[in-house]
């Protein structure tokens, strides 16, 4: 398989464990199998809202879920058999550093799905713990060298938190660090990940505010030979018009091929859901037609 993935790709994503079970459900693991079913019950709306935005419109080429295995399995299981693009996550939820989900036996829960890519999510400053970064790299080769070997793709979404010395302090601290030294850090956290074996197909990148820092990690994604190389623009929770804009700048750059908005997309539909302020027919709707909004925003950017 040529590494690399060109073709457009509008990801809704609801892998999200931890913070989704104590903050959209209100549980607190373990969990009895009553309120198991509760979560993956309520991940089944999202799914049921991506499909009507589908039949609404999304090509159906183009839309993809991310899902975990421990909630999502049998959404996961319908998708594959329907045609749609997965993504499956491989990490352990809600942890700081990168371990496997299912340590050592991650290629046979991988195998188990057959996803169009694994999904590594990794907080990764190369600034940052030297110890940290080279145990998790020493992983995640782990799982490029499978995916490589197995013609698996592979997804990997990197987040950049700043260090205190790189925050810095006062009003705007987290702008200025998002505007001004955040770009440059991850071009340089894919270029240390890269030299150390790491070579996803696609990278999620978290949303810039410039069009030239967009096509400088572009550049990197892709360089010496990787031309193939996508990218894609995730939404980190932020509000809808944020989304909007990171959209419309990503969307205007060739080598990024799509989004992977999850929280902005469903997190209001399905909290009012659990709360008793909207059916789940209004749940479904709302995020389709966010999800929608996505894909029109994107493709209107491609001119």
């Amino acid at each position: 398989m040529t590494p690399g993935y060109r073709e457009p790709l509008y990801l809704l994503p609801f892998d999200h464990r931890h913070s989704y079970i104590t903050g959209m459900c209100h549980l607190t693991p373990p969990l009895t199998a009553q309120g198991r079913a509760a979560v993956s019950d309520s991940k089944r709306v999202i799914f049921e809202g991506f499909q009507e935005a589908v039949a609404h419109g999304v090509p159906k080429a183009r839309a993809g879920i991310l899902v975990d295995e421990e909630f999502g399995a049998a959404i996961l299981r319908d998708a594959v058999r329907d045609g749609y693009v997965t993504a499956l996550s491989t990490e352990i939820s809600g942890s700081p550093e990168f371990q496997f989900e299912y340590g050592a036996d991650f290629p046979r829960h991988i195998a188990d799905f057959t996803p169009t890519f694994a999904k590594v999510l990794v907080r990764y400053n190369p600034e940052g713990d030297n110890a940290l970064n080279l145990r998790q790299t020493a992983r995640l080769k782990q799982l490029s060298d499978y995916c490589r070997r197995v013609g698996q793709r592979f997804m990997f979404e990197l987040l950049v938190p700043a260090t205190p010395a790189q925050l810095g302090g006062g009003t705007g601290a987290q702008a200025h660090y998002d505007l001004a030294l955040r770009p440059g850090l991850m071009m340089e956290a894919i270029r240390v990940l890269q030299d150390g074996g790491v070579e996803p197909d696609v990278w999620k990148i978290e949303g810039l505010d410039r069009r030239e820092d967009c096509e400088r990690i572009v550049d990197v994604a892709r360089r010496d030979g990787r031309d193939g190389i996508g990218c894609i623009v995730l939404g980190h929770g932020a509000d809808e018009k944020q989304v909007a804009r990171w959209l419309e700048t990503a969307s205007a750059v060739p080598g990024f091929i799509g989004f992977a908005v999850g929280r902005t997309t469903f997190w209001d539909p399905v909290a009012d859901l659990l709360a008793g302020r909207a059916t789940r027919a209004e749940a479904v709707s709302r995020i389709a037609r966010r999800y929608l909004e996505w894909a029109a925003i994107f493709e209107r950017g491609q001119g």
